[in-house]
């Protein structure tokens, strides 16, 4: 399965993305009224709340799983709810969160994993496995397959799931398919929502910080955890972690303190010294009085 995605692509999948996050309109003159097919299609972030662990699927290989059965209180989680048939926006989705991972040096299943579940109940075990086989296969790192796992479920599971997340979509009998957003969660090593991201792209270095916030300061080098904390914020309008003015300003401020502070702390050990040297008796400078 060929996971490249032409640019075009791309851009097309972000407006639709967008548009189905937010109140669609019908025109200037109905600028209130919505689309029918669309009502309840979005994300309603629920930060910092616990999803259901102990909600029941199918793996990729027929077995029955827990959520739970993910989480080892250690490594965080990205979650993605999507459909295996999806003709576009979840391939676009996945494509990009595949991109995103490749930049980074982490590995799937070392530093952090990944849970994709179907949101389409008819979907089973044979068609997640060759959804994972395509995406590992591209990925192509040693181990990445106990790292990425494809999961589907029956319709009360996958609703409590969605629910918790926050994920509104629609099915259209009309057409078999779903109405959705692209979206992937961020969740901490004990199951609490920590971020979301809503686009078919991420840059490594994203997926990077918004792991090391989700572990909690539990994953990522002392350089990492400094330059998140106390250099960059998530901007939600460019989906991105940039450079935080404030935070730098407040970083250099403390470093001018320390600074010094040390300073002082070196002229208040050296002057006692100089002064007692000063203050030496002549005769006592090599037995001799001058």
């Amino acid at each position: 399965m060929s996971v490249s995605v032409p640019s075009w692509q791309c851009v097309f999948a972000t407006l639709m993305s967008g548009a189905f996050a937010m109140p669609v309109v019908a025109g200037p003159t109905f600028a209130d009224e919505k689309v029918p097919e669309l009502e309840g299609v979005g994300i309603t972030e629920h930060l910092d709340e616990t999803i259901p662990l102990d909600l029941s699927f199918v793996d990729s290989n027929g077995a029955d799983v827990l959520l739970r059965d993910y989480f080892d209180g250690e490594k965080p989680i990205i979650v993605t709810l999507n459909y295996y048939k999806c003709p576009m926006l979840c391939s676009l989705t996945l494509n990009g969160l595949t991109a995103g991972l490749e930049e980074m040096d982490w590995s799937l299943g070392n530093e952090f994993e990944v849970v994709t579940v179907s949101i389409n109940p008819d979907e089973k075990a044979p068609l997640a496995l060759k959804n994972k086989n395509g995406y590992l296969e591209h990925y192509d790192r040693e181990g990445s397959e106990k790292g990425w796992h494809f999961l589907t479920g029956e319709q009360e599971n996958i609703t409590k799931l969605a629910d918790a997340l926050g994920f509104g979509y629609v099915f259209d009998k009309k057409t078999g398919e779903f109405h959705h957003t692209a979206s992937i969660m961020f969740i901490t090593p004990d199951g609490r929502i920590s971020k979301y991201m809503n686009d078919v792209q991420f840059a490594g270095q994203d997926l990077k910080f918004a792991l090391i916030e989700a572990s909690e300061g539990k994953i990522g080098s002392t350089l990492e955890k400094l330059l998140l904390f106390n250099c960059f914020q998530y901007d939600p309008e460019r989906n991105s972690y940039t450079p935080s003015a404030w935070k730098l300003m407040r970083t250099a401020a403390v470093l001018m303190l320390l600074v010094l502070a040390g300073g002082l702390a070196v002229l208040g050990w050296a002057g006692p010294k100089r002064s007692s040297s000063e203050n030496k008796n002549p005769q006592d400078m090599d037995g001799q009085t001058p």
